[in-house]
Order: C-alpha cells, then structure tokens, then sequence
C-alpha cells in the first residue's frame, strides 16, 4: 500500500519555527495524538478469532484465502487461542449447548475486544426459530457489526471488517 504524503502546516511557532515544521513532514516525520496512533494500529493488525457454527463458516474461510486476502488490513492469521485474538466473528446459528462456550470464549479475549455476527442465523436466530437455536448473538455477547445474509458473500463480510475498522479508528480513547 502506498504511503500517502500530507502537506506541512502551521503549528503555531512563528514563520521560522513553520518553516522547519514543513522540512521535517517531507522528511517524513508526522505529528499525531497518542490517541491516534494507537487507534490506527489497533485498526491495522486485527487478529480475528476462528469461530465458524454452521455454513457461514465456510463463506469466512473463503475469506481468508488468496481471492480476498484479508492480509491487506492485517488480518492474514486466524487465531485459534482466545488469548491471542481481539476480533471474534460469530459465523452461524449458535445452539443453546454453545451459548455458554462462546461467552467463555469471549471472556477470555484481552481488551479491547469487538464482535462481528455473521449471516442471518447469527444475528437473529434464522430460519431457526426453536427452542434449541439462540435468537440473535447480542444476547450472549455484546455486537459491534452485523453481517446480514444467508450465507453472506466474502465481500459482504469485508465490508462489515471495513466498518468495524471505521469505528476503531473513530470511536474510543486510549487507556
């Protein structure tokens, strides 16, 4: 990906001190908040959480392979261990034997965590609408983008990722 360059601009310094701010930004030093910084690299190295239920699963797998290449925003490594993830993607209906697991699961990332429910079954219960299938993910844990479909496309979840990288990067402070 190509580095975008940013023209200089005034500081507040006077003219000399504006002058020396605009070499240094060609030089390639930039001026940020911590705030910022830390938003933009939480965005850009993502580590998703493999949790696939039913047939979105498949659609997420699809994902990660080479027509879609989700390593263009950081994400080429699907974690197995809760531990070492801070995005879970819930693909498929969850049974009411595994509501339990997940929230485990998902007690278990570090902070901050987000949450992508994937397809129709995930979000709302589906086709399902018994007693064994949970209605909707976002009663067992809390969901940042839904991913409609059944099952949704590759690109519909990239765009749901996009979405999520967004409100990372707008939304929240450091701590």
């Amino acid at each position: 990906m190509p580095v975008e360059r940013l023209e200089g601009r005034y500081t507040g310094r006077g003219q000399a001190g504006q002058e020396d701010d605009e070499d240094e930004v060609r030089r390639g030093v930039l001026l940020t908040t911590m705030d910022k910084a830390v938003r933009w690299a939480r965005k850009q190295s993502m580590w998703p959480l493999t949790f696939g239920l039913a047939c979105c699963a498949i659609e997420l797998i699809a994902t990660g392979a080479g027509d879609y290449d989700l390593s263009r925003w950081g994400m080429e490594l699907f974690r197995a261990s809760p531990r070492q993830a801070d995005l879970m993607i819930v693909a498929g209906r969850v049974s009411q034997k595994m509501a339990p697991v997940l929230r485990t699961i998902y007690d278990q990332m570090p902070e901050p965590k987000w949450v992508i429910s994937m397809g129709v079954c995930a979000s709302a219960g589906g086709m399902f609408t018994n007693y064994a299938v949970v209605q909707g993910v976002d009663t067992i844990v809390p969901v940042d983008i839904y991913v409609p479909g059944c099952p949704p496309k590759p690109e519909m979840l990239m765009y749901g990722i996009l979405r999520l990288h967004e409100k990372v990067r707008t939304e929240g402070h450091f701590k």
